[in-house]
């Protein structure tokens, strides 16, 4: 058997690919008051968006156990694995690496390397993608592994959030800071590369959306690009892919909706790329 892929629920991809190469994925939790849900399973992604700006307590998550990652292990040891290749989204964003790499270290019956994608949403699921290509290939770890390294370096995250009060609710902005910048009309852009998370600060949604297709052209050429979302509305994602048109590479281009695990913390309606650059 080839090497084995497993990623977590924040990776976005379609779920036609996770099928089609076999990817083992690890659901998080998103916890509301006292009931736990797992991500992608017990509640979908446009019921959460809908109900997140009524929830009476705000949303929180957690990562699952070393004992949830090391039956998955041993269940792809069990089917044949010659050595499994885990990746998650950034360390920076959440433990989920620290998890997965104290079951790997617990994992007897298969070899476990785990990887930080230094990324969040597609811009890890990409690199899953790769990886997960490269092993039906009949590649090796470290084969994989050197390419991963190469894609890390070229992959981009980046979005406008439509609003500030989720940021506020999670307690990830004080909430007198997050009433001014609402009362200025100011529109957060945020971004992610190797592994540090930014942001800039945009006057009107309008030019937040502007920013982000100068973010896009600065990056050109271009290998990879979806769209990534929070249950905006079609029009605006529209939009945004109608002013990128004559950036995005040849193929179709994905348009997917954030995990809610990083929904909770920046709300409905955001917006954004998730890139990968070209190799110069």
């Amino acid at each position: 058997m080839p090497v084995r892929i497993v990623t977590d629920s924040t990776c976005d991809l379609p779920a036609e690919t996770i099928a089609r190469y076999g990817i083992s994925v690890v659901p998080l939790y998103i916890n509301v008051g006292n009931q736990g849900f797992l991500d992608g399973i017990d509640m979908k992604r446009d019921e959460f968006y809908t109900r997140l700006p009524t929830f009476s307590t705000h949303p929180t998550t957690a990562v699952p156990s070393p004992q949830k990652f090391r039956a998955i292990y041993d269940m792809l040891a069990d089917e044949g694995a010659s050595e499994i290749l885990s990746i998650h989204i950034s360390i920076s964003l959440s433990a989920t690496v620290d998890v997965a790499r104290t079951a790997a270290q617990e994992t007897s019956s298969t070899t476990v390397t785990v990887f930080d994608s230094q990324q969040l949403s597609l811009g890890t699921g990409f690199l899953v993608e790769t990886a997960a290509k490269m092993a039906a290939a009949g590649s090796s770890v470290a084969e994989i592994l050197a390419a991963l390294n190469d894609q890390t370096q070229r992959s981009y995250v980046f979005a406008a959030l439509d609003t500030l009060e989720f940021l506020k609710r999670s307690g990830r902005m004080n909430k007198y800071m997050a009433g001014f910048a609402t009362l200025l009309q100011i529109k957060p852009i945020l971004t992610m590369h190797n592994g540090k998370p930014g942001t800039e600060r945009v006057r009107t949604r309008d030019r937040a959306i502007q920013r982000l297709v100068k973010l896009l052209a600065e990056l050109g050429p271009l290998e990879r690009v979806a769209i990534v979302h929070t249950h905006a509305l079609p029009e605006r994602i529209a939009e945004l892919g109608t002013l990128a048109a004559g950036l995005l590479p040849q193929g179709d281009i994905l348009t997917e909706e954030i995990t809610p695990v990083i929904g909770a913390h920046i709300g409905p309606g955001a917006v954004g790329f998730a890139v990968v650059a070209a190799s110069k």
